[in-house]
């Protein structure tokens, strides 16, 4: 077992997709009942951390979730970022781009969704699609998609140098996974407006996915903004994992309450001595 979570899941310098165990428990907790109770302990802390990031103001976190359709991007936002209070999040879902958006530059709809300090940001896909998507169906000329993983690292490099801290999660899930995953929500009325069939076309380019997903993720592991590869089969496991990554990243950041400008005794007397006319 690794004794660092960000060690144990962090991109593998000969990375191969296809090799990589997406059903795997490389640390932490062995089965659902034990991730159970460790998320019940991540919970609290990680409330306090981000608590004390909103109350330092200078720095945020930016949490980028990236994966193939059902990998489990939105549960990760539910069960993971939902265990901070909302007041300190900003959540967003980039979906296809807007006719005027694409008439921009990239990353100009990305710059504009940044957290602010103090704030932690989450990314449901992201800046990685204008790598993933657009190659794969070929939305640009090759040199043009192959220019931007260049791009996105002096990004990534320009938002760590601003203080914000990028933690980038691929969550890797095995197409037998998303088969049952997609058959799940047809068999459920209440998860049908879940499902997309168009999510069949983008199933039916899995190789084609995989291989763009393993060009970006090597191209744009950073030491300032490294990737996570998340075993997502076990979606109890992979909700641990980010949560786990997540409470890490901020423990070392390590934000602080700011000091107060006042004198704490005599403001206390003066609460003390008020009256109310």
């Amino acid at each position: 077992m690794a004794t660092s979570v960000r060690a144990a899941f962090r991109m593998p310098a000969a990375l191969d997709l296809a090799a990589l165990d997406v059903r795997g428990r490389r640390t932490g907790p062995q089965s659902r009942a034990a991730a159970a109770e460790e998320m019940a302990e991540l919970g609290p802390h990680l409330d306090g951390l981000q608590e004390r990031l909103y109350a330092e103001g200078t720095r945020a976190l930016l949490l980028v979730l990236q994966g193939m359709d059902t990998s489990g991007k939105g549960g990760v936002v539910r069960h993971v970022v939902g265990l901070v209070n909302p007041q300190g999040v900003h959540i967003t879902s980039f979906k296809k781009p807007t006719e005027a958006e694409r008439g921009e530059h990239f990353l100009a709809r990305i710059r504009r969704r940044l957290p602010a300090p103090g704030r932690i940001g989450v990314f449901d896909r992201s800046h990685y699609e204008d790598v993933l998507v657009v190659r794969v169906d070929e939305l640009v000329p090759e040199e043009v998609w192959r220019s931007r993983y260049a791009e996105i690292v002096a990004f990534e490099k320009e938002l760590v140098d601003s203080g914000v801290t990028v933690v980038k999660c691929m969550l890797h899930i095995s197409p037998d996974e998303q088969r049952e995953r997609l058959l799940a929500r047809l068999d459920d009325p209440t998860k049908h407006w879940k499902y997309n069939p168009a999510d069949l076309d983008v199933r039916a380019k899995w190789s084609r996915y995989q291989d763009a997903y393993a060009e970006a993720l090597r191209r744009c592991d950073t030491e300032e903004a490294p990737w996570y590869v998340i075993p997502s089969d076990r979606k109890w496991y992979r909700n641990w994992a980010v949560a786990a990554l997540v409470e890490e990243t901020l423990t070392e950041m390590d934000p602080r309450y700011p000091l107060a400008d006042f004198d704490a005794g005599a403001e206390r007397a003066r609460v003390e001595a008020s009256v109310i006319a």
